[in-house]
């Protein structure tokens, strides 16, 4: 049985930035870290990535031992914690199963979902079905992306990153609140 955790928002002073502390069995708060950053990595003989150390700090201080890994979009993978998961799927079954593009899309999602443990090693297996979808050979790239972790071939990381750096600024526009 989960234990219940409590959250504070502290913004800090002179630089408006809001930073999430979570206070702990014994009343220490900690910083809520969640998941930022680029690691290049290879795929292992067996199909196995190794989740950044970094990572798997954020999932020990979080106690979360399992992960959902599918397809993501702009073809690569998708690696969610299990209570970010769970968030999805509960919106993800709202979707209308009457409307094509949403039995669509969840027939993809859903049935490329695999739960996975890291081993003592932070190791995860990545099924053949899912490194072919992300055209994964051996190299990939984990990106942090606050609540997530998306895993690319890094060729295909490359190009991405590439094409899209020119509309980092518009994009910005686009997506933030005036």
């Amino acid at each position: 049985m989960g234990e219940t955790r409590y959250s504070l928002g502290v913004v800090v002073e002179g630089s408006g930035d809001l930073w999430l502390l979570t206070k702990d069995r014994v009343g220490n708060f900690y910083l809520d870290e969640m998941f930022y950053g680029e690691f290049e990595h290879t795929i292992d003989r067996k199909g196995r990535v190794i989740i950044p150390a970094k990572f798997r700090q954020t999932l020990r201080a979080k106690e979360i031992e399992t992960l959902f890994l599918t397809r993501g979009l702009d073809v690569c993978l998708l690696l969610l914690p299990e209570p970010e998961w769970r968030t999805l799927e509960v919106r993800l079954k709202e979707v209308s199963f009457t409307k094509a593009v949403g039995r669509t899309f969840n027939r993809l999602f859903f049935s490329g979902a695999t739960e996975v443990r890291p081993d003592g090693l932070g190791r995860v297996l990545i099924p053949k079905n899912l490194k072919e979808f992300a055209q994964i050979k051996q190299d990939v790239v984990i990106v942090g992306i606050s609540n997530r972790i998306e895993i690319w071939a890094k060729d295909k990381w490359q190009e991405y990153y590439d094409s899209s750096r020119q509309r980092y600024e518009q994009a910005a526009e686009d997506v933030m609140p005036e």
